[in-house]
Parts: structure tokens; C-alpha cells; sequence
């Protein structure tokens, strides 16, 4: 795609930045200049610390006098889950054939197949544009591993080679998924429109729940695959930095499709519904071009994005842990690595995964056997409560099988005791998944106080208390969960004070607690296929209900016979609509519920990350041994520290503001385009050229609002890690807590604003009236809080805390604290330039003329 920042020179120039970089990076780390400049000013280099993740070795798993499950070694045991996963793999393109031949008249698969092509056409833009984003990573693991780890003066070249590799496995798993995701989506959104038509409610739940299952089933299963694959046949000395690779990888993806796509989405979905207000259409009018626009965002946003991020979640969470048993796992003289229990605590920690996957579908089955029961008959029904008890069947199953099978793999582990305290850890994440959710619906279920304190307050308030009604709600759901938080993980780590220490110390430091926080990242993840499926559940509703009113199947002649004669049912027009709605505002609630998981797990997973860092600052890897040093300088007695917390809230405010700001230039543009193209008279349908248009105005903006972001987070992150490495700390630290309550306010205001339109719309039926207009505006100011800057948090911490554990390695083998300052300098500077651009590089400047026209209309302000 061309655009006027997106070109050749400006590749060019990228490219050249990256050659930069590695150059400047490669002389000042290498210099014999820089050991003497250390040496002048009286300071010994940092001491090399073995390069921490990078090179740990795995122990074999294939050997039974090491450790023995049933008489079977773990590499044998853990076999089973190669066949689970592809189980898994099956089951989801079982369901990808049955949506694809399911029932659906060709006016709606004509709209969902052209929905398709232009998530494809997005999704193959932003995959090219993710391959020049991972030049940037590229560049610094050659140099890391290449030179500062001397692997090419080692003839590790192809070690090199390989962790380059996995970390293209790793965006090319979330590609895989995101397509995978779309493609399922787009099958079922005209298939549960059509399915409306027979005028029972139970269609409308089944087939989003079955599309999501398969979406959360396949991501789950490749995840998997690809992890036992570098577990059981990569050679150990090579797992180490496999995993690593793979998991900035996948981050890496994860992070640039959650942004771009959650930019994309939000100029979409404001741009349509503002000729709402604008024109006095109704939703999904046919002739408003945005609306295609808007659907493919659905899947751009609320599917690309969440199936990518879920991806990366479940590997990211899942790399720490194996690198902390790694790391911390010791004999009871802290010296050496306690081969054993490093063999039991990670085929322990792998079967539990598949354990959890078996746990999804059985009680997937069982819900919906109860849900037939209940409601396929049913004239009426509460979509949520079918939803609702999914996530709490799962969640009772996994926690029993969690202790069956833990008591059954590891009964001796430690003093006999261990196996049900970190059965109780596990479920405390477990339950996170299940507890959050209901926490969220509190402020954001169509059935919420709150809701309706929105919708009271906008009755005679207008917009105004539209919106401080909205923040009202997501600041107070920001308290609940918090503390949600606090009581699951103070659960967690008072359990692991029971005994868990004698296995986990860096020296005299007992780590336990850190490992089990861990682990609550790892059960909040538990339900990972049902947490992916509620999820995707929404991208569909909201999608069913555009094809139904875009397909104008109300207006083609005879079409109730012709639907009578071949498919064998007599049409319900107004149950089909009222359905469609009502179910959308169900979909809206557990897009919600799924996000303070993903987010909560980013920065429960981070803490486990953030050890590793100070793993390596503190401590002498090989043999165990504090740097008694180093330790007092995790205080805020050290000014650098608290320095790097206070850095950590700047840059969450920086990433709020950029992403909102991309949304808002990108929408203007789009309504411009939108208000002097719309056309109302004799026509049904926007013609294809227009909703293309718009498409590429959102496209536009959606990568230059990532490709601003991310090289400020890159550039950011490595001039934090060569500022001070203690101030690096604080710096993680202090993202992940803003950015956590940053994103549980904004998520949950932008979900309450979402369902009170909503509640306008199907409850109230006041579409067109005063009020109306009112919640349209709280909605819009939702749309960028609940899907673009909340949503992105979780990767954004993800990927700053994984690409930190090399930035700070990098930084901690440059000679002198004056040499690290000088690049820090450089590489602040560079991060403050795309600071710059990504707010006054995007800044609406209105034109002369009266109305944009289409040519023109995607050329970004300068």
C-alpha cells in the first residue's frame, strides 16, 4: 500500500536507522576504547553474567533415572500432549467446515466473503510491515548474541541463525492464528445472521460460542506444538535461546497487531457511527460506506488483535516460568541446578497445559448439552447466562483436575506437601478467570447499575454526564479489581511461604513467591481456549448484526419464499433484528470480561520477567552467589530507581495519548471522506470503491500510529537499559503497574459507555431520539479507551519487559557508566523524535477547502 509516509524513502530511511544502530551499538560495546576508558575512571567492567535466558540449557527430559512419571520419562509423558494439541488442531478445523457449509443465504455470504477479502487484504499489509519492525529486533539479537556474546567468534553462527528463525516462528504462529481467527469469524457472522431469520435466539449464541471455541481451541493447540517441539527435540543448549527468539517473536507480532489494529478499528467504528448522528441513519445503514470499514476493524480489532495477543500471552507466560525454574531451581546449597525438580516442576507445568486444554472442551460439551436443553426451543433467553456458566464449569473442571493430576505427577515432590500448595497457586489464577469476569460485569453488563446510570444520566444530562458517568464506573472498576488482584496474588504467595523456598533461592534470597505469581499469570491463562472463545464471541454478534442490515435481504423480492423453498422455514424479520441486537450487547459484555484477564496476566507475568532481570543484575549465575553489591540498589533509596518509576508512568500516559491520537486524526479523516461521499438518495447500497476508500484511510493511520509507537517503545527501552540498570527496573516495574490500572479504567469505561448505547437501542428502542445521541458520543469516547489503548497495554508491557531482558544484558557489557549515558543520550533522543511524531506528526489540520475529496482524503497531516 502507498501513502504518503509509507514509501520507499521512507523504508529506506528506516533501514538506514537499523544499519545505524548496529554500527553504533557494535563499536561502543567492542572497543578495546571503551574497556579503557573503565579503567581510567577507576571502574572494572560489569562482571558477564553468562547472558542469563540466552543460555540456559534444558535438562533432558528423556532420561527416567533423572526423573520418572508412572515409570515413563518426562519427554514420553509429554508426547501425550503432542497428540492433544493436535487433537486440538482438529477440532478447530472440524468447526471451520461445518461454518463454512452451514446454512446462509448468498446475500449475506456475499457481504462476509467481502468482509474477508478485505481482512486479508489488511492482514498481508500489516504482516509485510511486521517483517520491517522485526529488521529492528534482528538487528539487535545479531548483536547481542553475535558479538556481545561472542557466538561468531565462537563458530555459534548458526545458533545465531537459529534464534533469528524462531523469532520469525514466533510472528508467523500469531499470523497464523489471526488468519485463522478472520476467516473462522467471517464464516459465522453471515451464518448467525441468517440463522436469526428462523426467529429463535439459540442460533444467535450457538455459533459464535462454536466459531470462538475454534479460534480458542487451534491458537491453544499451535501454541503448544510449537513449545513441546523446542522442549522435546531441540537439543537443550539450544532451547534456552529458541525460546527467547520465539517468544520476541511472537510479542512482537502480538504487539503490532493489537496496536494497528486497535487504531484501525476505532476510525472505523466512530467514523460509521457518527453518520448515526450526522444523517439520522440507522445503524449499519447499507448506504454509508463506513460500515464495511467498520466490520473489517471488528475482525482488524477485536479478532486479529485479541487472537495474536492471546497467542503471544500463553508463550510469553509460559517462557518465563521455564526460565525461572532454570534460573532458581537449586540444590539445598544454592550452588548448583537441582536437575531433578527442574525435570519434574517443567513437564509438571506442561501437563498442566494440557490438562487445561482437555478441561476446555469437556466442559464446553457439558455447557452446551445444558444450554440445548435449556434454551434451543426457547422463544426468548439471557445470551449471558449460557456464557457465564461456560467460564464457571471450566473453571471448577480445571481446578479438580489441576490437583488430581498434580497429586498423580509430582506426590513426592519437595517434603511430600508441594503438589497441593501449588495446586492452590494455580488456582488462583484459575479462578481469576472466572472471578474477573464477574467483577467486569458489574460495570459493564447490560444489566449493570452502572449501565443504567449512564443511561439515566444521559437522559437529562446529554454527553456531558454521558461521559463522567462512564468514568465514574471504570475508576470504581479499577478499585474492585485491584483488589481482586491483591487477594488472589497475597493468596498465592502466602502458600508458597509454606516450604516452596527450600527449592527456589538466588543465593540467600528466597524467589519462591516470584515463581508464584507466575504461576497465576499461568492460571489466569488455564481456560485459555474459553477465555479466547467469549472473546471472539463478540467480533461475531457485532459482525452479524452489519451483514443482516449491509445484505438489504428485507428488500430483495420474494425472498421469504425463496428462503421457504430451499431452506425450509417461514422468516422472522423483526425477531431476526431484535435478536441480533440484544445479542450484540452480550458480545460487548464478554469482549470486556476477557480483557482485564489478558491485562492482568501481561503484569502478573511481568513480575516473573522482571526476577530474571534482576536475576542477572544481582547475581552470579554460575555459581549462585549475590552481588551484595548490587542488592541495596533495590530501594528507592536509590535515586535511579525511583527515577525509572516515575519514567514508567510517563511513557503509559505517552502511549495513551499517542494511540488516542492516532484514532482521532484517523477518524476525522474518515468522517471527511465519509460526509462528502455519502450518498442516501436512490441508492441501497455505499458502492465498493467508497467503502474501500475508507478502508485505506483507516489502514493508513493504523500504521503510522504503530510504526510511531513501536519505535518509540524500542528506542525507549534500549536507552532506559543503558541509562542505569536499576533505573531499568523501576522502569519495568513501573509500566506494569500504571499501565495495568490504566488499562482496567480505561477497558471498563469504554464498556459501560458501550452497553449503555446499547441499552438505548434493543431495551428502550429510542434509536434517532435525543438520548440516543447521546450514548453515540459516550460510545465513541469509549471505542478508543476499551479497544485501542487499554487492549494494547498487555503487549506493550509484554513485549518491553521480554526485549529488556537483552536491552539490559546489552547494556550491562558496554565499559563505562560515561559510555552508557552517551548511548542512552542518543537513543532517548531518537525515542523523543517519534514521541514527537506520533502527536504533532498527526495532528488534524483542517483543510481550506469545504470537503475532502476521495483522492486526498488518506494523505496523513505532516
Amino acid at each position: 500500500m502507498k501513502s504518503a509516509w509509507f514509501s520507499k524513502d521512507a523504508l529506506t530511511k528506516a533501514l538506514s536507522t537499523i544499519s545505524a544502530v548496529v554500527t553504533f551499538i557494535a563499536l561502543l560495546c567492542s572497543s578495546p576504547l571503551a574497556l579503557a576508558a573503565a579503567t581510567q575512571e577507576g571502574s572494572a567492567p560489569q562482571s558477564h553474567h553468562g547472558g542469563g535466558e540466552a543460555n540456559l540449557i534444558v535438562p533432558r527430559l528423556d532420561d527416567v533415572h533423572i526423573a520418572s512419571f508412572f515409570g515413563l520419562s518426562g519427554a514420553s509423558l509429554l508426547a501425550v500432549g503432542v497428540g492433544v494439541a493436535i487433537l486440538g488442531l482438529v477440532f478447530g478445523l472440524i468447526v471451520f467446515t461445518q461454518l463454512k457449509n452451514a446454512d446462509v443465504h448468498v446475500s449475506m455470504k456475499d457481504i462476509s466473503e467481502l468482509i474477508y477479502e478485505t481482512c486479508k487484504t489488511y492482514l498481508v499489509t500489516q504482516m509485510k510491515f511486521i517483517l520491517i519492525l522485526e529488521a529492528f529486533i534482528g538487528a539487535i539479537i545479531v548483536v547481542y548474541f553475535g558479538v556481545m556474546q561472542n557466538y561468531f567468534a565462537e563458530g555459534k553462527t548458526l545458533q545465531v541463525i537459529i534464534i533469528l528463525l524462531f523469532s520469525i516462528v514466533g510472528i508467523a504462529g500469531s499470523s497464523a492464528v489471526a488468519w485463522f481467527g478472520i476467516r473462522v469469524n467471517t464464516f459465522a457472522n453471515s451464518r448467525t445472521a441468517f440463522a436469526a431469520l428462523r426467529g429463535k435466539p439459540f442460533p444467535c449464541y450457538a455459533i459464535p460460542l462454536k466459531a470462538g471455541m475454534s479460534i480458542g481451541m487451534l491458537l491453544i493447540s499451535v501454541e503448544l506444538l510449537i513449545m513441546l517441539g523446542i522442549l522435546l527435540v531441540i537439543p537443550g543448549d539450544y532451547a534456552g535461546p529458541c525460546f527467547i527468539g520465539f517468544a520476541i517473536g511472537e510479542s512482537l507480532g502480538a504487539s503490532a497487531l493489537r496496536i494497528a489494529g486497535g487504531i484501525f478499528t476505532k476510525i472505523a467504528d466512530i467514523g460509521s457511527d457518527l453518520m448515526k448522528i450526522v444523517f439520522k441513519i440507522k445503524e449499519d445503514d447499507a448506504r454509508n460506506p463506513g460500515v464495511i470499514a467498520d466490520c473489517t476493524g471488528d475482525n482488524a480489532g477485536d479478532s486479529v488483535g485479541p487472537s495474536a495477543d492471546g497467542f503471544e500471552t500463553y508463550g510469553v507466560t509460559g517462557v518465563a516460568l521455564i526460565s525461572f525454574i532454570l534460573l532458581a531451581v537449586k540444590d539445598p546449597t544454592g550452588q548448583h541446578a537441582n536437575i531433578p525438580v527442574q525435570v519434574q516442576l517443567l513437564v509438571w507445568i506442561f501437563a498442566m497445559r494440557i490438562v487445561m486444554v482437555v478441561a476446555s472442551v469437556v466442559s464446553y460439551f457439558i455447557n452446551d448439552a445444558i444450554a440445548k436443553g435449556r434454551y434451543a426451543n426457547a422463544d426468548k433467553m439471557n445470551f449471558e447466562h449460557p456464557l457465564t456458566m461456560l467460564v464457571w464449569i471450566t473453571s471448577i473442571v480445571s481446578v479438580i483436575l489441576t490437583f488430581i493430576v498434580s497429586n498423580a505427577l509430582i506426590p513426592n515432590l519437595g517434603d511430600g506437601t508441594l503438589w497441593w500448595k501449588l495446586s492452590i497457586i494455580i488456582t488462583c489464577g484459575t479462578l481469576a478467570g472466572a472471578i474477573i469476569p464477574e467483577f467486569v460485569k458489574v460495570f459493564t453488563s447490560t444489566e449493570s447499575g452502572h449501565v443504567r446510570e449512564v443511561v439515566t444520566s444521559s437522559r437529562e444530562g446529554g454527553p456531558s454526564l454521558n461521559i463522567l458517568s462512564g468514568l465514574t464506573a471504570g475508576n470504581y472498576s479499577a478499585y474492585w479489581l485491584g483488589f481482586v488482584l491483591v487477594a488472589l496474588m497475597g493468596t498465592a504467595w502466602w502458600v508458597s511461604m509454606q516450604g516452596l523456598g527450600a527449592l527456589m533461592t538466588i543465593g540467600a534470597v528466597d524467589a519462591s513467591a516470584v515463581f508464584a505469581f507466575g504461576l497465576v499469570a499461568f492460571g489466569f491463562l488455564g481456560m485459555g481456549p474459553v477465555t479466547i472463545a467469549v472473546d471472539s464471541y463478540g467480533p461475531v454478534t457485532d459482525n452479524a448484526q452489519s451483514v443482516y442490515e449491509l445484505s438489504v435481504i428485507e428488500q430483495i423480492p420474494d425472498v421469504k419464499d425463496e428462503v421457504k423453498k430451499k431452506f425450509g422455514f417461514d422468516v422472522q424479520f423483526e425477531k431476526a433484528k431484535h435478536f441480533l441486537e440484544e445479542n450484540d450487547g452480550a458480545g460487548n459484555t464478554f469482549k470486556a470480561t476477557a480483557k482485564p484477564v489478558l491485562i492482568g496476566t501481561a503484569v502478573v507475568g511481568a513480575t516473573t520477567m522482571i526476577f530474571s532481570v534482576v536475576v542477572v543484575l544481582t547475581t552470579n549465575v554460575t555459581t549462585g552467589v549475590p552481588l551484595s553489591a548490587n542488592l541495596d540498589k533495590l530501594s528507592l533509596l536509590h535515586p535511579p530507581f525511583l527515577l525509572g518509576l516515575i519514567a514508567g508512568g510517563a511513557m503509559i500516559y505517552w502511549f495513551t495519548g499517542a494511540s488516542t491520537q492516532a484514532v482521532t486524526t484517523g477518524a476525522y479523516r474518515a468522517v471527511e471522506f465519509i460526509k462528502a461521499n455519502i450518498k442516501l438518495e436512490g441508492v441501497e447500497k455505499a458502492s465498493i470503491t467508497d467503502s474501500k476508500k475508507v478502508v485505506e484511510i483507516c489502514t493508513v493511520y493504523a500504521q503510522k500510529g504503530m510504526f510511531n509507537i513501536f519505535l518509540t517503545v524500542f528506542f525507549g527501552t534500549l536507552a532506559f537499559a543503558c541509562a542505569e540498570s536499576f533505573f531499568f527496573i523501576g522502569y519495568l516495574i513501573s509500566i506494569a503497574l500504571f499501565g495495568l490500572f490504566q488499562a482496567l479504567f480505561m477497558a471498563n469505561a469504554g464498556g459501560a459507555w458501550d452497553n449503555a448505547k446499547k441499552v438505548v437501542e434493543v431495551e428502550l428502542k429510542e434509536k434517532g431520539s435525543a438520548l440516543h445521541d447521546a450514548t453515540v458520543v459516550g460510545d465513541t469516547v469509549g471505542d478508543p479507551f476499551k479497544d485501542t489503548s487499554s487492549v494494547a497495554m498487555n503487549p506493550v508491557i509484554k513485549f518491553t519487559t521480554l526485549f529488556g531482558l537483552l536491552a539490559v544484558e546489552l547494556a550491562e557489557q558496554i565499559g563505562s557508566q560515561s559510555t552508557r549515558l552517551a548511548i542512552a543520550g542518543v537513543f532517548f533522543l531518537v525515542s523523543m523524535f517519534f514521541v514527537h511524531r506520533s502527536f504533532y506528526g498527526m495532528r488534524i489540520n483542517a483543510p481550506a477547502r469545504p470537503a475532502a475529496t476521495a483522492k486526498d482524503a488518506p494523505a496523513p497531516a505532516e
